[in-house]
């Protein structure tokens, strides 16, 4: 039984290494592979996250006003930004400004 086994392993190793030789020959003939699906899954990602973050910026505003009605809203803090981030006469100031004034 062992050398039944030990055969048929070594004819595996054998049609594998048969395989490999064949489509290593056959691999610079291949047409390339296409970028169209992932591209596709970029744009879909990028468009999901634009809507999805004008839905959130709507129900903050609409939570704000109904809270405060009448008043302007203030910008909404960013979610997955924990740097520094002040608020100067209602506009958002980029780090470098904030650190001189």
């Amino acid at each position: 039984m062992a050398s039944y086994l030990w055969r048929k392993y070594a004819d595996y190793l054998y049609t594998k290494w048969e395989r490999t030789l064949l489509w290593d020959m056959i691999e610079p003939y291949r047409r390339p592979k296409s970028f169209t699906p992932l591209v596709t899954i970029y744009i879909a990602a990028f468009y999901t996250g634009v809507i999805g973050s004008a839905i959130t910026e709507q129900l903050y505003k609409e939570k704000y006003w109904e809270d405060h009605p009448g008043e302007a809203v203030p910008l909404m803090k960013p979610k997955f930004y924990g740097g520094p981030w002040r608020i100067f006469r209602g506009e958002a100031m980029a780090p470098s400004q904030s650190e001189s004034q």
